[in-house]
């Protein structure tokens, strides 16, 4: 992957949604900043097509029951999108959600060692649902791990329903 092979920006188009409580806009923040400091992200070539280089912006919405990645060049530049069936990933999302529910309450009253066992299985399901992520985008994005469990996290977010 070159130096271009990455995103610049990142929106989610939350149109709709209810207000974020403060733990989940905190993961929103947090996954937003990790996501632009470091991440692995390209489209591959598609046949005789040619795919404009990065850097690259991205917008993430859900529409009609599908997570729709918008992308674009630097500049602004439309270069296509990509839409995924939520489906997949309805199942790994209300188990994500659930766990940090647990997780946020625990903070406030369980001792320390509680509170770390609730975080390592909250890692677990994160890392399920980035790993589903990661294979729902194969020959649509290139991407790593680490930017895959970011955008899971913010697709999370999309998901939030107050």
């Amino acid at each position: 992957m070159s130096g271009t092979d990455r995103l610049i920006d990142v929106t989610l188009d939350d149109t709709g949604l209810a207000p974020p409580t403060p733990e989940i806009d905190q993961e929103r923040k947090v996954a937003m900043y990790d996501l632009l400091q470091e991440n692995v992200f390209s489209l591959p070539k598609r046949g005789e097509q040619d795919i404009p280089e990065g850097p690259y912006r991205l917008r993430l919405a859900i529409r009609e029951r599908r997570l729709v990645f918008e992308v674009a060049t630097e500049d602004g530049t439309p270069v296509g999108e990509t839409h995924l069936s939520l489906t997949p990933f309805n199942q790994v999302i209300r188990d994500y959600f659930q766990i940090c529910e647990s997780y946020f309450d625990a903070v406030k009253r369980l001792p320390p060692a509680q509170i770390e066992a609730i975080d390592m299985g909250r890692r677990g399901i994160h890392n399920e649902g980035s790993r589903l992520l990661l294979e729902r985008l194969e020959g649509k994005v290139e991407t790593d791990l680490n930017t895959a469990r970011r955008l899971f996290t913010l697709i999370c977010v999309l998901h939030f329903k107050g």
